[in-house]
């Protein structure tokens, strides 16, 4: 950022505060809502599983930057509700894979439609240019964030 103008210590501030209600928001406030089925772990690793199917405990734990443990733990409950399922590596390699099972995508594709309506119900009032602005915008900020972590998502082809 060196070569570039700083940010305005301001505007920084604002996103800081705005990004803090964010997170209060979403996802947390969008998955505890009636009729959502799943909790938000199980949310992020079916959507990443969705894009990236099957992955290993460490991979997950990769991806998600979180303690191989605490993915087990969250895998294991998964395992429980049938949300995913282990097979073996279709590379050959030792360590079983995992992944998601029609149960668990029909569940995210079914939270996801909420959330999109949801979502939805916030914006139905902006224009379709500030929906679109906005929504490059937090993909910029993601991105540049998994380009600090050297850590990136894939991206389903419908969004890009």
């Amino acid at each position: 950022m060196s070569d570039q103008t700083p940010v305005d210590s301001t505007a920084l501030r604002r996103l800081v505060f705005e990004l803090t209600l964010l997170s209060r928001h979403y996802p947390a406030s969008m998955l505890r809502r009636p009729g959502f089925q799943l909790d938000r772990s199980a949310y992020v690793i079916l959507t990443r599983l969705e894009l990236d199917n099957p992955l290993s405990l460490r991979e997950l734990s990769d991806a998600l930057q979180l303690d191989i443990s605490t993915i087990n733990r969250q895998i294991g409950a998964m395992l429980k509700q049938e949300l995913v399922e282990r097979e073996p590596d279709p590379d050959g390699g030792i360590a079983r894979k995992i992944r998601a099972t029609d149960k668990g995508l029909k569940a995210l594709a079914d939270d996801r439609a909420r959330s999109h309506d949801g979502i939805g119900a916030v914006v139905a009032d902006w224009s379709p240019v500030d929906v679109d602005q906005l929504g490059s915008l937090i993909a910029r900020f993601n991105e540049s964030i998994e380009h600090l972590e050297h850590n990136r998502w894939p991206r389903p082809p419908e969004i890009t």
